[in-house]
């Protein structure tokens, strides 16, 4: 019975020692495989570097080993730092993807209006309008511009009296009245028949009107004249 018992330890035991003696081999092909890796690692870290040496060697650069190592420092301490500035550039391009359809929307609306703009000949005009622009260069010298800017107001006033209703009502029937004018076949008058026309309405209220524009005009250069 104590030989059973016996027996059934060892062979726990050899089951165990199986175990530790698989993974101790496991931990030594572990081993194997980082050495390897390392070793690896080290040729092509070694030839990076020759490669490195040889191109600054070539290239003239020298580099001082506590340079790099200040380099190497200051990333480290400044690990924090680059992470903030990954995360903005990160938020940036999510940002970015955000706005992308909405700036595709607007440059589509933009060239829209621009081609409606052409269509209705926009483009065309302003390009007549540089011409004018030159001839005005072309045609006022500096001083000219002075003397404009000095009267500018007097001439603005004029203009929006002549943008007055009743004046532009009385432009537009004298424009029409000398466009209905055969200016060709004009009759002549004689004295007689002057003096004949002088009688009638429309010649009276005509006359009229002239006298009184003349008076008013002479009265107001009567109180500049003063």
């Amino acid at each position: 019975m104590e030989d059973k018992n016996i027996q059934s330890q060892i062979d726990a035991l050899d089951k165990k020692l199986d175990l530790i003696l698989g993974y101790v081999h496991q931990q030594k092909l572990n081993s194997t495989v980082v050495e390897d890796l390392v070793s690896d690692l080290s040729i092509i870290g070694k030839d990076v570097y020759d490669s490195t040496v040889i191109e600054l060697d070539k290239r003239q650069v020298e580099i001082d080993p506590a340079e790099l190592t200040d380099l190497g420092i200051t990333f480290l301490r400044n690990i924090g730092n680059i992470k903030k500035v990954m995360n903005m550039l990160e938020m940036a391009m999510d940002l970015g993807d955000e706005l992308g359809p909405i700036a595709n929307e607007v440059i589509i609306d933009f060239t829209k209006s621009m081609n409606k703009f052409e269509q209705k000949g926009y483009f065309a005009f302003f390009k007549e309008v540089g011409p004018i622009f030159d001839n005005i260069v072309t045609g006022f010298t500096p001083k000219d511009l002075r003397e404009l800017a000095d009267s500018i107001v007097t001439i603005l006033s004029i203009v929006k009296e002549m943008t007055q209703p009743e004046v532009l009502g009385t432009m537009e029937n004298a424009i029409k009245a000398f466009n209905s004018m055969e200016t060709e076949s004009v009759p002549s008058y004689s004295i007689w028949r002057v003096m004949k026309e002088m009688n009638s309405p429309e010649m009276k209220k005509a006359l009229g009107f002239g006298i009184t524009f003349m008076k008013n005009v002479s009265k107001d250069v009567k109180i500049k004249d003063e």
